[in-house]
């Protein structure tokens, strides 16, 4: 389409036709009288493109930022306004502590009810502005072109996250001559020569060093040439907070996660680190372990923060070295260089030697941890059994993903993701910390990538935030394996409240549904289990089910509530407390 060519439109045909200028095919969202013109302009594409219609704003909006961390592209959602907004805020939160691209589309009133609070009318600029990198309203339907691209423009280039644009209703109804904007382009910074020589050198005449990486958008070609170089230059890797699948974690060169409560042998060797490199990781308060990981301004290590946005760069820690660089252009930097002698400060053996000292500690801190072997009753149901036959069943590529809660520590420590190199995405989970999101994230996973397992641990209450997205499932064909562990507790909150308030339960216990039940009736399958034994079959079933009905499969786990945490009962959590 010539985008110089005049057409007179409605505004609501001007935002649709402008999602397909920029090259989308799929949005999320729950319909609402606001944004109706739009609705009808998307009518107009309906042969290729797919508004996958949620059951609440949350969920839609947690799709569309689980969309942008599985595509690289910007997650777009459509809510109504007032209550529509509202709910899809913890979507733009989770997307701007994430750094993930998302256009959220929010109906407005028209301007010829403005500042009277009319129904449902809320100031999105004041609303969304502390969680969203450009907030706006268009009220002319004439500047759609310019807005979206500029939207587009934004959510994508530098540190990526969320636009906000209000439509309001009189706009979407007004009709306009004007030409179509051209597809956007993200733009990132790029290293400069002296900056990656420097870099290299640093890291080559290190004695201990480290790389953290992490961070959105990093493609296979990039994850590549990263993993290039750090096997030319023996170099352990650890991967940031919830981005795990940036690097292969079979590896020889993986460390393990560098997220809240990491293997202490890992924290230690960060922390020993003469040098450290962070690619693409804002060095917040997860991945450094609540800034226990490196001094506050000054780092003793020799810190190499690179990092697409500079408002980041010495935010926190004043590196020794800071890069203004996204994640592909700075791997790929390091892909050009010529592997040169290391320093005769740190020979080969010595660092042989320091790779493999690293992966061996993650593997022991993966084996069963002693939860089980202290207990003074066996368990019936062993969690760690339950990942290592979801290890051992599952295809590599699997998508895994997750809310909130300590239950994710099972699918964070133990489970092994590929890399982004071999599969793409393979782990969608919040590092804001938000529950509810695992199960939308799965069903948007199936959907879009219909040819790939998708798996969710939940926990009871992580579930039922979001649960009544299993209808979407069934709706569109998406079919995740849901793995519910029920303890009948808000568990990471009665873990901080045994070790503060100690056998002084208050707010944290949940009576919970059949969620076996729950999920046959909306047509998928549901089982409950008790047992290792039990879960194998019921896993291997769920497999097969999802695959051959194109429907989900939900298995209910029947948790100890002594069973907290990896690495502790309830009662040794309270009893270390009351000492």
């Amino acid at each position: 389409m010539n985008s110089s060519a005049l057409r007179t439109r409605s505004g609501g045909q001007l935002i649709a036709d402008q999602l397909i200028v920029h090259g989308f095919d799929t949005a999320f969202g729950v319909p609402g009288e606001s944004y109706l013109g739009v609705l009808d302009g998307l009518y107009a594409h309906d042969d290729k493109f797919k508004f996958v219609i949620c059951r609440q704003e949350g969920g839609a909006a947690f799709m569309a930022e689980a969309y942008a961390k599985l595509t690289g592209k910007p997650g777009v959602c459509l809510v109504t306004r007032g209550p529509g907004a509202t709910n899809a805020a913890i979507g733009v939160h989770t997307a701007f502590q994430d750094s993930s691209p998302m256009i959220l589309l929010v109906g407005q009133v028209g301007n010829d009810f403005v500042e009277r609070e009319a129904f449902q009318e809320i100031d999105y600029r004041r609303m969304f502005g502390p969680m969203a990198k450009w907030v706006a309203q268009i009220d002319d339907a004439s500047r759609v072109p310019e807005y979206m691209a500029h939207a587009f423009q934004t959510a994508t280039s530098g540190r990526p996250g969320p636009v906000v644009l209000a439509l309001p209703e009189d706009m979407l109804s007004a009709t306009a001559s004007v030409g179509d904007a051209r597809a956007y382009t993200s733009v990132q910074a790029h290293p400069s020569a002296a900056q990656v020589a420097r870099v290299h050198d640093m890291l080559a005449n290190a004695e201990r060093p480290f790389v953290i990486v992490g961070g959105h958008g990093w493609t296979r070609e990039a994850a590549k040439s990263f993993r290039e170089y750090v096997e030319a230059m023996g170099l352990p890797v650890g991967c940031a907070f919830r981005f795990q699948d940036t690097f292969d974690n079979s590896h020889p060169n993986y460390a393990g996660d560098v997220g809240i409560g990491p293997n202490p042998k890992l924290a230690a060797r960060i922390k020993n680190a003469d040098v450290v490199l962070s690619i693409g990781v804002r060095l917040g308060e997860m991945t450094t372990s609540g800034y226990t990981l490196f001094d506050v301004p000054v780092p003793k290590q020799k810190l190499i923060h690179v990092h697409s946005d500079v408002n980041e760069l010495g935010r926190v820690y004043q590196a020794e070295m800071m890069v203004a660089s996204g994640v592909n252009e700075f791997a790929a930097a390091l892909g050009h260089l010529p592997h040169r002698e290391r320093s005769p400060a740190s020979p080969a053996s010595a660092r042989v030697r320091e790779v493999a000292e690293a992966h061996e500690t993650l593997a022991a801190w993966q084996s069963e941890p002693p939860l089980y072997k202290t207990r003074t009753t066996p368990a019936k149901l062993n969690l760690w059994q339950v990942v290592q036959t979801i290890k051992r069943l599952a295809p590599k590529d699997t998508i895994i993903t997750n809310g909130a809660g300590n239950f994710a520590t099972w699918a964070h420590r133990f489970f092994p993701y590929q890399g982004v190199e071999h599969c793409g995405k393979s782990q969608l989970a919040p590092t804001s910390g938000a529950m509810g999101y695992g199960v939308p994230a799965a069903v948007m996973a199936s959907i879009v990538a219909p040819d790939r397992t998708v798996i969710n641990f939940a926990g009871d209450g992580d579930f039922m935030m979001t649960s009544q997205e299993l209808a979407t499932a069934m709706q569109y064909g998406s079919a995740p394996i849901f793995i519910v562990f029920n303890n009948g507790m808000y568990g990471t909150i009665r873990m901080h409240q045994e070790k503060h308030f100690p056998a002084r339960v208050y707010g944290t216990a949940l009576k919970n549904p059949n969620f076996a039940k729950f999920a046959e009736s909306f047509g998928a399958s549901g089982v409950q289990v008790a047992s290792n034994a039990e879960f194998d079959e019921a896993f291997a079933k769920a497999l097969a089910h999802t695959r051959s009905t194109r429907t989900p499969a939900l298995i209910e786990l029947n948790v100890d509530p002594q069973d907290l945490t990896p690495g502790a009962t309830l009662d040794a959590i309270r009893q270390s407390a009351t000492k």
